[in-house]
């Protein structure tokens, strides 16, 4: 995002300059030098946005009044918390309300040692796994760069404790809007202060996107939402799949991990009877012999719409050890937020009544 100068007036600014939020400190201090301004408030600018959470230039009171008048108008980009439901392991999932109404959900998840936000990339999405509310909600646009980091901002702020992780797992499909969610990491990363290593972004693979992320040469964590170990189950669990055939996506998975020395982390999402066989395990296992992968097992996370069982837990470790016993890298994933529905697939655009 490149901030435009605006000529010099003496009437208030317009609202159509882009949200601050989002824009590097470089970028800021071009802007405040393009409004005759001392371009040390580039930097004053940048810590008041991402340190002190300004959400509005009135409120940055080492700029002087007339001039924080002057700018009233520009916006730094940040959205209001609709709703805020926390559940009983500590995880908080919110409804964002942003600046055109539209509604988007964001989760944290705090352990012992850290703290991971889950950020939506798109209002809705556009995918429609059968397994998922936001996709049973349909898709209504793309998010901004800044309405992505403000997510991250938003949780760190309440829980008045650094984010230590972000992925990019909550509403929407990243690489469907890629421009801005490399934005996102780009300023989360450098703004934030938060390590690359420490993002994961999540797809369910779109033709050709991976080998483009790839060339980006990130060092955020890839990770590939799978769900099924054959075309045929794909297909009925994944409607995209139809056009994206499974040994075409595992190629582009095999080509990134070629161009970035970067392992790939595939989502699975188990399902009673439908893809947790010993079958299905076996077809995965011989999907990702030989190179670098990892397999997150996930229990499946109830929603009203359709009527998938959760597998017992006998169940899942044994889906989980033929894996282990042909040397594929396994973990099954501890669901949080689940009274909430702020866990895996279950984010909406609504609160639930």
């Amino acid at each position: 995002m490149a901030l435009l100068p605006i000529a010099e007036s003496a009437e208030p600014l317009s609202a159509s300059l882009p949200p601050l939020l989002g824009a590097s400190k470089t970028e800021l201090t071009a802007w405040i030098a393009s409004q005759q301004q001392p371009t040390y408030r580039g930097q004053q600018l940048h810590q008041w946005i991402y340190q002190k959470g300004a959400r509005s230039l009135q409120e940055i009171t080492v700029f002087p009044q007339a001039w924080r008048t002057q700018v009233a108008a520009v916006e730094i980009g940040r959205s209001t918390v609709d709703l805020r439901s926390p559940a009983h392991d500590g995880t908080v999932k919110y409804l964002l309300r942003l600046s055109d109404g539209q509604i988007v959900e964001a989760v944290g998840i705090p352990t012992a040692k850290r703290l991971t936000v889950c950020v939506s990339s798109q209002v809705g999405c556009p995918m429609g796994c059968d397994f998922c509310a936001t996709g049973k909600g349909g898709f209504t646009r793309n998010l901004a760069r800044h309405e992505i980091v403000d997510q991250v901002l938003t949780v760190q702020e309440d829980f008045q404790q650094r984010v230590s992780n972000v992925v990019f797992m909550g509403m929407g499909e990243p690489l469907l809007n890629l421009e801005a969610v490399l934005g996102a990491v780009q300023s989360i990363n450098q703004d934030i202060g938060i390590g690359q290593r420490s993002l994961t972004i999540s797809t369910v693979g779109i033709p050709g996107k991976i080998r483009r992320l790839a060339d980006y040469h990130l060092q955020a964590t890839l990770a590939v939402s799978l769900h099924a170990s054959n075309q045929k189950l794909r297909n009925q669990l994944i409607p995209s799949a139809k056009a994206y055939p499974l040994a075409e996506l595992l190629q582009e998975c095999r080509d990134y991990v070629s161009l970035t020395g970067r392992r790939v982390t595939f989502e699975y999402i188990l399902l009673a009877g439908v893809n947790d066989l010993p079958q299905h395990a076996q077809e995965l296992a011989q999907h990702l012999k030989g190179w670098q992968s990892h397999i997150n097992l996930i229990p499946y996370n109830p929603i009203s719409e359709v009527d998938y069982q959760r597998p017992d837990g006998r169940r899942m470790q044994a889906f989980l050890e033929i894996l282990q016993d042909k040397n594929i890298a396994a973990s099954i994933r501890r669901s949080r937020g689940l009274d909430q529905n702020a866990a895996c697939g279950q984010l909406r655009a609504a609160q639930m009544i």
